[in-house]
């Protein structure tokens, strides 16, 4: 089964801005996931730091530091790679949950029946 929830319009995911947020089932509870746009493609994330299981917002939907390139944990600082949801510096452990997405004829979609994980690297 391939379910595909419309998610938002692709223009309202601007490259480095702010993430729409959006709920999941994630280990059987309901949790706030994000979609960013990163290098023109949409990425989407369950808004949970791997350090500590806080959101990562410093402010609502704000979770690109102030250059567009990293996604910044407010509480601890650790930092995550855009495409990938890899640590890439500060007290992560592991990566992001992926969340899988598809854009077409200018919609967003989240592919809601796919298994949920963190990133290995």
């Amino acid at each position: 089964m391939n379910e595909l929830l419309p998610l938002c319009n692709s223009c309202d995911l601007l490259e480095g801005g702010d993430a729409v947020p959006f709920d999941v089932d994630y280990a059987g509870q309901t949790c706030r996931a994000f979609a960013i746009r990163y290098e023109g493609l949409a990425q989407a994330y369950l808004n949970r730091c791997s350090h500590v299981a806080m959101e990562l917002d410093w402010q609502p939907n704000r979770i690109f530091d102030d250059s567009g390139q990293w996604l910044l944990c407010a509480s601890h600082g650790a930092a995550y790679r855009p495409d990938t949801g890899e640590c890439a510096g500060g007290p992560c452990q592991g990566g992001l949950v992926k969340i899988a997405l598809s854009e077409n004829h200018g919609v967003v979609y989240w592919h809601a029946d796919y298994k949920l994980k963190p990133v290995s690297f």
